[in-house]
């Protein structure tokens, strides 16, 4: 059941252009939160609607929160200070699923935000693409300490292997063996993500990102199409098994 935490704003950092890392003091919530799960976000009296913003971290009783400033809201969110109190509604939505053995995690963008929870609480090995070294370097920074192995594409060349995730994803799986595949960013990405996994036989689960209201599966305006018919992103999801959402990547398993 998800509730309201007022929790203290510890600091709130750009981290790379218009990207920042906010970190909240929420020992209950973090206690109750899973990796790819979310929470919606205050941001002022200013908003009428909440901003769902993916949880990056449960460490030691703070939550970690990546996001980009896009818009009035977010613009709003990185003139809080630390000290200051934000109301939050949490956790939100399902999560990845626990496995045995070792998962592969493979983003790009500000995708890698939940994919860093499931670092902390899965054994993992990454794959990180962004579109510059600016948007990897920090990135790889935060997985350092809770991976074996961090892959790294960028798509300008600017750092680290040339080119996107999806390039690098047929060596990374050939080399080692994995139970299954964590990703979520873009979603050509993740569409082809499913398709490697599906040639691999690897379980893949893609987190989903949608603009969203309520965040409590009331206004119906996540919903997007599945093979078990209509479901929402805020409570079915964010997290969902990839033949559901991306038949076509399964198609050559049926032939």
């Amino acid at each position: 059941m998800a509730k309201t935490f007022n929790a203290e704003i510890l600091s709130n950092e750009e981290v790379a252009e218009k990207i920042f890392r906010l970190t909240v003091d929420a020992p209950e919530l973090a206690e109750i939160s899973r990796a790819g799960q979310f929470v919606q976000v205050k941001i002022s009296d200013e908003f009428t609607l909440r901003r769902p913003l993916g949880i990056a971290s449960t460490a030691n009783g703070k939550i970690k929160i990546f996001y980009r400033s896009v818009g009035r809201g977010t613009e709003k969110l990185s003139a809080r200070r630390a000290g200051e109190n934000l109301n939050i509604l949490g956790a939100l939505g399902n999560g990845y699923t626990p496995r045995d053995g070792k998962i592969l995690l493979v983003g790009g963008g500000m995708g890698l935000a939940p994919l860093l929870c499931a670092a902390e609480q899965f054994s993992a090995d990454i794959l990180i693409g962004g579109r510059t070294k600016d948007e990897v370097i920090f990135w790889q920074e935060e997985f350092r300490p809770h991976v074996e192995k961090i892959s790294v594409t960028t798509d300008d060349g600017s750092y680290a292997k040339k080119g996107f995730v999806i390039d690098l994803l047929p060596e990374i799986l050939s080399t080692r063996n994995y139970s299954a595949i964590y990703t979520c960013g873009p979603e050509i990405m993740m569409r082809g993500v499913a398709k490697f996994a599906a040639e691999k036989n690897l379980p893949c689960e893609v987190s989903f990102e949608k603009r969203m209201a309520c965040g409590l599966g009331a206004c119906l305006s996540c919903s997007i199409d599945t093979s078990d018919g209509r479901r929402k992103v805020c409570k079915d999801g964010p997290i969902f098994d990839a033949r559901k959402v991306f038949d076509y990547a399964y198609d050559n398993q049926k032939n």
